[in-house]
């Protein structure tokens, strides 16, 4: 396992090592001795998996809010994503900047997604299958979303997009008021 900078303070890049045999592959997903450094006292409450079936579809951008800011570390098993990272936090130099990576089950990448932090993706292959690693558990109180096409972030999707949800669809856009998170 290889950890990379990003532009972006606190958002890493996981790049998984494939042991391949006749058999089939070995691949670590996740360990906590070489991922302390990068998520702290913080531990793993909740692991979600995701099936988007149509290229094109997208999801986001969501994140939650204090008290139950979380970290992520997304994965995908099956097929491959664009997948999306932007910054929130309150006072941050990179302040709505965002990050955007191809993560698939090939390049064997994983994104970790800092507290503070809302998480977008648009399918690039049908039937794209996801792992997401949370520090905090779910909280529809503290959920929050900027709408998937807000010009503020200025998001490049690279399909053009054929599904999104309705509440995705209702994603309220950034207004000049919006401090952080």
């Amino acid at each position: 396992m290889v950890i990379e900078h990003t532009p972006i303070n606190d958002l890493y890049v996981i790049k998984r090592k494939k042991l391949e045999d006749s058999r089939g592959y070995f691949s670590r997903f996740f360990c906590l001795n070489q991922l302390d450094s990068y998520i702290g006292n913080k531990t793993i409450k909740q692991i979600n998996q995701s099936c988007t079936k149509k290229s094109g579809s997208v999801r986001g951008m969501h994140f939650q809010s204090y008290p139950n800011l979380e970290m992520k570390i997304v994965s995908v098993i099956k097929g491959e994503i664009f997948d999306v990272a932007v910054d929130l936090r309150k006072g941050s130099p990179t302040f709505l900047k965002t990050f955007s990576i191809n993560l698939s089950e090939n390049n064997m990448t994983s994104l970790i997604i800092p507290e503070g932090f809302a998480h977008g993706f648009q399918t690039l292959t049908d039937n794209c299958e996801m792992i997401y690693l949370h520090t905090e558990l779910y909280s529809p109180q503290s959920e929050g979303s900027i709408h998937f096409k807000d010009t503020t972030l200025n998001i490049k999707w690279p399909l053009d997009i054929v599904d999104i949800s309705d509440k995705d669809l209702k994603n309220p856009f950034i207004d000049k008021n919006f401090q952080g998170i």
